[in-house]
């Protein structure tokens, strides 16, 4: 169902305005002059981390290692972003080279057809 253009410009207006009070809402909290609580801090060092490992599992959740190719495209992607990542600690570059070498696995070297 297609929405008109009013509805769109609102959509959008919203959208941006929650985007910016989110941001801003570290800053109204603790301000420049505040120190930042113990656990907030320890949250912001093992949150992305701890995200990255809930994606992971959900991407491989559903991978079936009884039947071909046997998981082997999941594994040989996730040992490459692990390896670009520790080589180059560029996060664009390892999940952006992972996510390339796994679509050619799948549709190319590891392909039923």
């Amino acid at each position: 169902m297609p929405i008109r253009l009013e509805e769109a410009v609102q959509i959008i207006f919203v959208v941006s305005i929650i985007t910016m009070f989110t941001r801003a809402i570290p800053f109204v909290v603790f301000g420049r002059k505040k120190e930042i609580p113990k656990n907030i801090r320890y949250l912001g060092n093992v949150l992305p981390m701890a995200v990255m490992g809930v994606l992971v599992v959900y991407c491989v959740k559903g991978v079936q290692v009884t039947t071909y190719p046997y998981a082997l495209p999941e594994l040989i992607a996730i040992v490459a972003v692990v390896v670009l990542h520790v080589w180059k600690r560029n996060n664009l570059l390892s999940i952006g080279a992972g996510t390339i070498l796994y679509m050619f696995l799948i549709q190319v070297a590891f392909s039923v057809s």
